[in-house]
């Protein structure tokens, strides 16, 4: 019976000992490659799912692939260094290798920090729909810039006149983008506090801009408007402005509608009537807060109206429009059934006739004078 290292001495003798060696260093790399993969799903992931914490689900995720793609590349370069033929070139394969090495770990680093970034807004903000990546694209710029420093200095390239360079450069550039420099770090400060979030609707009364937050860019926000447009605005503009954030502390809005009745109406028919109006209204319209109790209060007696506000409550703010406009429509029809008179602007002019014959008696006497 042959044995199996009869066959791979034959297989060695026939094809060639180094090609047949690297080969099987490919396979069992691939062999190992899927060995990894078993054992992170069947092994780690289990243990992971057992913590409380979901910090270690995030590494999982973020360096599952890398690490099969990693034992993949050792095999490859093991397989390659073991054929003699390719000797001569050693040094080209191993500079090779650093740099996919250098920047196969800059891409797990960068994968980790990412993630974990994404996390952090989203623990700050509260878990929306999804988070700027402003802080991301910037730290993986850094760990590129770092690792090709690294690069450069493996191949003895003197890197110190290349950073004296880049300070140089680094401070004409400054001065030259001023304002896009202003635009960038005005990012992050939006990205890093709390105050703004993407999909939140904010107002810009200075700019007569309204509408949802869609990204946060390292130059500008992008805002999507009520009448479905897109407005840029600059970064430094929004933060030296006053900004309304109408979903905070939280979604809910208040909608606060001015009416006035003739003087002649009773009062508290009038709050009686206001009321079940608004409170149908809360009840029955999409985007409405169902649990939340109309007010209406009297402020003013105004020339020919007594005026009073009404506030309702809308879920956020894009239901505003439609929740004044079903309650405008309710409260004139109600109004008109219970013979409730909206009045029109009027201003009575009462003349003073005993004031106008003194003034008329006065002038006579004046003329008689002179004559």
């Amino acid at each position: 019976m042959v044995s199996l290292e009869e066959v791979i001495n034959y297989v060695r003798a026939t094809i060639g000992g180094d090609v047949f060696l690297a080969a099987a260093i490919v396979i069992l790399g691939f062999v190992a490659s899927r060995i990894v993969s078993h054992i992170l799903h069947e092994k780690v992931k289990k243990l992971i799912d057992k913590t409380e914490t979901d910090i270690d689900d995030i590494i999982f995720e973020v360096i599952e692939k890398p690490l099969e793609h990693g034992v993949l590349l050792v095999a490859i370069y093991l397989a390659l260094v073991s054929v003699s033929a390719l000797s001569i070139y050693s040094a080209i394969i191993a500079s090779v290798f650093f740099v996919i090495a250098a920047l196969w770990a800059t891409n797990m680093i960068q994968r980790i920090v990412s993630a974990f970034i994404s996390r952090w807004i989203h623990v700050i903000n509260k878990k929306h729909e999804k988070s700027p990546q402003l802080i991301a694209r910037i730290i993986n710029v850094i760990l590129y810039i770092i690792v090709a420093l690294i690069i450069l200095d493996h191949f003895q390239i003197q890197i110190t006149p290349v950073i004296a360079a880049l300070g140089i450069g680094g401070l004409a550039v400054g001065l030259a983008l001023q304002d896009s420099l202003s635009n960038f770090f005005a990012g992050i400060c939006i990205v890093t506090g709390s105050s703004l979030r993407i999909g939140d609707f904010i107002e810009i009364p200075n700019e007569k801009i309204s509408g949802n937050i869609e990204d946060i860019g390292w130059r500008a926000t992008r805002i999507r408007t009520t009448q479905n447009s897109t407005v840029i605005v600059p970064n430094s503009k929004i933060s030296q402005t006053v900004v309304i954030n109408t979903h905070l502390p939280d979604k809910e809005v208040g909608v606060n509608l001015e009416c006035g009745v003739s003087y002649e109406s009773d009062l508290e028919k009038v709050e009686r009537t206001t009321v079940e109006v608004a409170e149908k209204i809360q009840q029955d319209t999409q985007g409405a807060v169902k649990n939340f109790k109309p007010i209406v209060r009297f402020h003013t007696f105004g020339e020919s109206n007594i005026n009073f506000t009404v506030i309702l409550r809308a879920e956020e703010q894009t239901f505003r429009a439609q929740i004044i406009h079903e309650f405008i429509k309710s409260l004139k029809t109600r109004f008109d059934t219970e013979r409730i008179v909206i009045s029109y602007p009027v201003r009575d002019i009462h003349q003073r006739l005993q004031n106008l014959g003194e003034k008329l008696a006065g002038r006579k006497g004046i003329v008689a004078l002179k004559k």
